[in-house]
C-alpha cells in the first residue's frame, strides 16, 4: 500500500496490523508553525458551554473504555446528554462538572434556567445516571438516579473532621476506572 507524502510530516504505519492507530510526527519547522498554545483568559466571560462539552467528552471516553457504546442525540433539547448501551439496556446520562472544594466534589443535580428568569429543574425520572467529571481530580463519577437530590449534592474524598460518616456519598464508590 502506498501513502501520499505530506511535506513536513512523517508517518509510522504498520501494514501487518488489522486494528492500527495512525501516528505521525511533525518536523521541527512545521511543529513551530502549527503549535497549539492554550488560549488565555482575555477578559472574556466564563464559557460554560465549553466547560460542559469538556466534561461530557471525559465521561464518554471513560464509559467507552469500560466497553459501553455511546449514543449521542441530535440537537441539545433533551434532558440527557447521551445514552449508554451495555448490549441489553439503553440508559440516559446527564453530565455535570464537579467543583473540588477541599475534600469534597460539589455538583448540581438539576438544570438551572435562573439566568433566563426560570428555575432549576431536577432530573428525577428523566435520566438513569448522572456522570460528574471533576477537573480537580481528573476523574469521572457515575451516580444512579436514586443518588440524586433535587438541587446540589457532593461526593466526599476523605472522612470529615468530625468523623460523622453516616450517609456520606463517597467518591470512590462512584468512580469510573
Amino acid at each position: 500500500m502506498s501513502y501520499q507524502a505530506i511535506p513536513g510530516v512523517s508517518f509510522l504505519i504498520d501494514d501487518e496490523c488489522g486494528d492500527c492507530q495512525l501516528e505521525f510526527e511533525l518536523t521541527p519547522e512545521f511543529e513551530a508553525r502549527y503549535e497549539l498554545t492554550p488560549l488565555t483568559g482575555n477578559g472574556a466571560k466564563r464559557n460554560t458551554k465549553k466547560i460542559g462539552d469538556i466534561s461530557e467528552l471525559h465521561a464518554i471516553v471513560a464509559l467507552t473504555k469500560l466497553g459501553y457504546k455511546v449514543l449521542i442525540p441530535f440537537g441539545e433539547n433533551q434532558r440527557y446528554d447521551f445514552v449508554i448501551d451495555d448490549g441489553e439496556t439503553f440508559s440516559r446520562v446527564q453530565v455535570k462538572t464537579g467543583q473540588l472544594r477541599g475534600d469534597v466534589i460539589l455538583y448540581s443535580c438539576s438544570s438551572s434556567h435562573a439566568h433566563r428568569g426560570g428555575t432549576s429543574r431536577p432530573y428525577f425520572g428523566q435520566i438513569e445516571y448522572l456522570a460528574v467529571y471533576c477537573p480537580g481530580t481528573e476523574k469521572v463519577y457515575l451516580l444512579p438516579e436514586k443518588e440524586l437530590t433535587a438541587t446540589r449534592a457532593h461526593l466526599r474524598l476523605s472522612p470529615p473532621r468530625n468523623n460523622m460518616v453516616k450517609s456520606i456519598r463517597w467518591a470512590r464508590d462512584f468512580e469510573l476506572a
